[in-house]
């Protein structure tokens, strides 16, 4: 059994969904999933369909190129199709926080992510032993101001010898720069708590803790240019009153970085994000 996933966005306009439906059926196609949204404000239709070939000779190559010239010119479709089979490779950044690395690792070596992480790469050694029990291939590349331009071109060979599709960030304590973002357009996330901008510097929590919130979160997004401002993939907020102290606040705002960044990479790795505008269309 062969199944594709496929993505697609253009103008709203009439007949898109009976033609691509009717498109799938021509080829002996029986769609297991379909969803669609309408942004009404910027008249842009979105859809994502899975769709599964009983064939021994479907080939997805085949199917792209008949997909392109029947329906793309017609509809002036911006599109992706996916073999749903093909885990996507990506590779993880880290600095010296384990927290992340430990909930994405305990995810993957049980299978939840569809994925695979061909290796990890931190600016210090720290949270080597940790990539040394899941048995993943770990790079330091160290980063400071002179080193830098080296760092992102190691980093960028890195990249490209393991086929690597997709970034995450988990708690990777640097910016990143513009090329490595062009490279990975909406391909790389981070995470970071919710007190941006309210509650910018090196302790947040403390600040918010005298400010005494009562509802922290965290949200993970696409790298862009501008810092902590790409589309927004995956949020969550849990409440906290005046019994909570600081470390309180920490530890909880922890698991819902755990839990917001997990959420984020299995939704990017199913292939449910689509992105326009600096915003995110996330299917469910």
């Amino acid at each position: 059994m062969n199944k594709i996933t496929l993505l697609i966005h253009c103008d709203d306009q009439p007949n898109i969904i009976a033609s691509v439906t009717n498109f799938m059926a021509h080829n002996s196609g029986n769609i297991v999933y379909i969803d669609q949204h309408v942004d009404r404000e910027q008249n842009i239709f979105f859809m994502r369909l899975e769709c599964e070939f009983d064939s021994a000779t479907f080939s997805i190559e085949d199917f792209k190129t008949s997909f392109r010239n029947t329906l793309v010119d017609t509809f002036n479709l911006k599109w992706r199709i996916y073999a749903a089979d093909k885990k996507p490779r990506m590779a993880l950044f880290i600095s010296k926080y384990d927290h992340c690395l430990y909930d994405i690792l305990g995810r993957y070596n049980s299978g939840e992510l569809f994925l695979d992480i061909p290796f990890i790469l931190s600016n210090h050694l720290d949270l080597k032993p940790i990539a040394d029990r899941f048995k993943i291939p770990f790079y330091h590349v160290p980063v400071t101001k002179e080193t830098k331009p080296a760092a992102e071109q190691k980093q960028l060979e890195l990249l490209e010898e393991h086929r690597i599709d997709f970034i995450v960030l988990a708690r990777y304590m640097q910016i990143v720069s513009g090329r490595l973002i062009d490279k990975y357009p909406n391909k790389i996330i981070n995470i970071h708590h919710s007190f941006l901008p309210a509650f910018i510097g090196a302790k947040p929590y403390h600040s918010a803790y005298k400010r005494g919130v009562k509802i922290i979160g965290a949200t993970s997004h696409y790298i862009t240019e501008e810092l902590d401002a790409g589309p927004i993939i995956e949020q969550d907020v849990t409440r906290v009153s005046h019994s909570h102290s600081i470390e309180d606040l920490i530890s909880k705002g922890r698991d819902l970085e755990k839990i917001v960044l997990s959420n984020a990479i299995k939704l990017h790795a199913d292939r449910k994000v689509m992105v326009y505008n600096n915003k995110t269309v996330v299917f469910s």
